[in-house]
């Protein structure tokens, strides 16, 4: 525990959420839920699909703001958090790093995520706001997938990454956690040039939709019951945390225990950025 954390409930009501990958899919689903509950969202996207570009068009004047972004950039990244601060004033509160690829020739799945939430705890801590990310990873990230080793391997490593931040929570106030979705019926499946989607045998699959897994990362995000580094598994079948976060684990044996770690470093290196105007 310190003076910073941990985060408490976080309603969304007033916030300021970054969303990339926001133009369709499971981000456009939880664009669409974070207006309903007040905020003001940044899509930070490549381009917006119909549906996308029919929800932009359609929100309150000022609420939705469509930044271009290759989240393979991290110039990019930046300015999607400068972008919300020229046009809400701030930098965002609840940042979603949502854009992904099935089956990477490159490491966007573990870089750009992991890039943002760097980002987001730089803004975080330069405003001395507290926050949430929320991540997405996949039941891939907990389980083997010989089809797509590489796309597994990505989401084990977002999995990974997600329980060693738990920390952050109690102690510089930004609480990261992750989702692992089932199969879910978006565009990720849907606009592909290939023929994975027979591969993987799609269409004898249950899916479940985007809207489903948005509607849990809005109790993620809301609610402090998921602690950081929670993970929570959505399937058609089930909802459960399948990694438990920093203060349910804390009341656990530990099967190898050993001496607390010298975090002098990590906290000194987070106090230089407290305080420190977005540039």
């Amino acid at each position: 525990m310190s003076q910073h954390g941990p985060v408490d409930d976080f309603p969304l009501n007033g916030k300021i959420v970054l969303i990339t990958g926001g133009g369709s899919g499971i981000g456009l689903a939880f664009t669409q839920l974070c207006c309903e509950a007040g905020t003001r969202v940044v899509i930070a996207d490549l381009k917006l699909t119909d549906d996308g570009q029919k929800f932009v068009d359609s929100a309150k004047e000022g609420q939705v703001l469509f930044q271009k972004c290759d989240v393979s950039s991290w110039t990019d990244l930046h300015n999607a958090i400068t972008a919300s601060v020229k046009t809400f004033g701030e930098v965002p509160d609840v940042y979603a790093p949502v854009a992904g690829i099935f089956e990477p020739r490159w490491t966007i799945n573990v870089e750009h995520p992991i890039k943002l939430t760097r980002l987001a705890m730089r803004a975080l801590l330069g405003a001395r706001k507290k926050g949430v990310v929320v991540l997405v990873a996949s039941t891939a990230g907990i389980r083997g997938n010989y089809l797509a080793s590489l796309y597994s391997a990505s989401k084990h490593a977002i999995v990974g990454f997600t329980k060693s931040m738990g920390q952050a929570d109690p102690e510089e106030g930004v609480r990261i956690v992750c989702v692992c979705p089932g199969l879910v019926d978006s565009p990720l499946w849907r606009d592909r040039e290939d023929d994975m989607l027979d591969r993987a045998k799609f269409n004898e699959r249950k899916a479940i939709l985007p809207i489903d897994i948005a509607k849990v990362m809005v109790k993620m995000v809301e609610s402090n019951e998921y602690s950081g580094g929670t993970c929570v598994l959505k399937t058609p079948l089930e909802e459960r945390v399948c990694e438990k976060g920093w203060q349910a684990s804390e009341e656990e044996y530990d099967p190898s225990p050993r001496p607390e770690a010298d975090n002098r470093r990590v906290h000194a290196a987070m106090d230089k950025e407290r305080g420190v105007t977005w540039q």
